[in-house]
């Protein structure tokens, strides 16, 4: 069973080691643990509903909650709070285009304010009904989620927009064929999700962003159904699929779905290495990129990172002989934590692995083998659930996350760790903050940085200290030349610093596709676009 008030299964739990929770109070100070709201005392505030009947819809007061947050901080927040603020007036379960195109006449006729919704993964607030005077409607696409075509010559595969990652995967392996798409939010995030928000998979070296996989398909809109048609390549003016990408359910929803695939790789391994400082991984990192060694992923973490990481992996035993060895191979203080694989034909992975192994020896890199590559593999959708254990200590954990140039990678991260290190000093409260690379480019590399401080009094001063970490970090990306987002999209968090990074004249383009599009603002308002509100 999902959880209604948090990530994932409730089956799945990420415990915190003893050393993992003596190190986080060393470095911020004691937890403060907040009493949860219970589900029943959520749903005794969940109002009448203003939509009038409809078979698609349901108005059930749990699949209202359920439906009502994405999992930003804010989020997390308000489903423990239990003070959600506003709930959608209704949940609709379309299973056809045809479906979908009946909801949004009846929105039309009726003023209804319509959300699109995958799955409920959004952490920058692309979700979340707003005060309006009109009633909301959530639109869930679980139901969409079948491979409706393969074609096998042309190595495309249509699927329904709410296939999340292991349905996509399954269904797709079962033919010997893979999307490769696996973001950190796989187990949730779906196919329609990643289009709309312009998603990124850990893997994304070999496979490509979802821009390079996302080759065509239909979005119903108000003002009609969008066909984009699905060419190898095409000079016919402007790619329409780039607006669709990263429309975040502003123009439309996303009902059909064709995806570039790739026939299941023969032999797949990772490995773990050990770099001296950051400089000499920074370096090297830059380096196996730029020369297009056919790796599939690279991560970095830089010091601050790989010191967390071990001290959370538990075992210290183990992690003490490995500090040992590194120390004596000179990976001592400032060491990080660079995991790589190699995907594909066993030949070629052989010999990309003698290619990087060679330029990393020149940066003084330390070989540990395929057991923390193994480590990596195995728990990398797992990371979120450590958002559980850490609230149950009495601590919050957020990232965010941003790309930019090579040469502007070491000083935009320090930058954004020292705007969230120093952004609650006034308060008496330290903050613990690490990034790693994780998307590399010939030109630059996202920058993912995740930051851990502990609870407020209450939820209200929780909450402000996050608004206030988040501004000064999201200006500070603003204004030394990082995206406001690589991976995460606009959303409603976002969108104040959007304007910053498009200009004038392109946000006046993204309103007048809107305004087409959508005549009445009434899909997803706030998101993207600073909208007037309807309150």
């Amino acid at each position: 069973m999902r959880r209604w008030n948090g990530w994932g299964d409730s089956a799945t739990t990420m415990e915190l080691p003893a050393q993992g929770a003596d190190f986080l109070q060393s470095l911020v100070g004691c937890g403060q643990v907040l009493p949860d709201a219970s589900l029943d005392e959520v749903m005794a505030q969940v109002p009448p509903s203003r939509l009038p009947a409809h078979q698609l819809v349901s108005i059930d007061a749990e699949t209202r909650v359920r439906h009502a947050r994405g999992q930003s901080l804010p989020d997390w927040l308000a489903m423990r709070s239990g003070d959600f603020g506003v709930f959608p007036d209704g949940v609709a379960f379309p299973e056809s285009a045809a479906d979908i195109r009946q909801l949004l006449a009846w929105a039309a006729t009726e003023n209804v304010v319509v959300i699109a919704y995958g799955g409920g993964t959004s952490v920058a607030g692309h979700i979340n009904p707003q005060a309006d005077t009109r009633p909301v409607l959530t639109v869930s696409l679980a139901r969409m989620n079948q491979l409706l075509d393969l074609d096998e010559d042309s190595l495309l595969a249509t699927f329904g927009p709410g296939a999340n990652g292991p349905q996509v995967e399954n269904q797709l392996r079962a033919r010997g064929y893979t999307l490769g798409h696996f973001p950190q939010s796989w187990e949730l995030s779906t196919l329609g999700g990643w289009v709309a928000s312009r998603s990124s998979g850990q893997q994304s070296l070999r496979y490509g962003r979802i821009e390079q996989l996302f080759a065509g398909g239909e979005v119903e809109t108000f003002a009609g159904t969008w066909s984009l048609p699905c060419y190898p390549a095409s000079a016919a003016g402007p790619d329409l699929r780039e607006w669709v990408m990263g429309s975040e359910g502003r123009f439309g929803i996303i009902s059909q779905v064709k995806v570039r695939v790739t026939r299941l790789p023969d032999d797949e391994r990772f490995y773990g290495v050990f770099l001296p400082s950051w400089q000499q991984a920074q370096a090297a990192m830059r380096e196996l990129s730029q020369a297009r060694i056919p790796l599939s992923m690279l991560r970095l973490s830089n010091a601050l990172e790989t010191t967390t990481q071990l001290a959370l992996a538990g075992h210290p035993r183990m992690i003490g002989v490995l500090e040992g060895y590194l120390g004596w191979r000179g990976c001592a203080e400032g060491k990080c934590l660079l995991t790589f694989g190699v995907t594909g034909d066993r030949r070629q992975n052989a010999l990309s692995l003698r290619q990087a192994k060679r330029r990393l020896n020149k940066h003084g890199a330390v070989f540990t083998g395929r057991f923390l590559g193994n480590k990596w593999q195995q728990g990398r959708f797992r990371f979120p659930y450590l958002r559980e254990a850490l609230w149950k200590a009495g601590y919050v954990v957020d990232t965010l996350e941003t790309a930019t140039q090579w040469g502007n990678v070491q000083s935009l991260m320090g930058k954004i760790e020292q705007s969230l290190r120093d952004g609650l000093a006034e308060q008496g409260q330290r903050v613990h903050v690490f990034s790693h690379l994780s998307h590399v480019y010939g030109q630059g590399s996202s920058i993912y940085t995740t930051y851990v401080f502990a609870c407020g009094k209450d939820y209200a001063q929780t909450l402000a200290n996050w608004r206030k970490l988040k501004t000064l970090a999201s200006q500070t990306i603003a204004d030394n030349q990082g995206t406001i987002s690589h991976q995460h999209g606009v959303g409603r968090d976002h969108a104040p610093w959007l304007a910053q990074e498009k200009g004038e004249l392109g946000m006046a383009a993204i309103q007048a596709a809107v305004e087409r599009l959508d005549p009445q603002q009434q899909l997803a308002p706030g998101v993207l676009l600073m909208d007037k509100r309807h309150d």
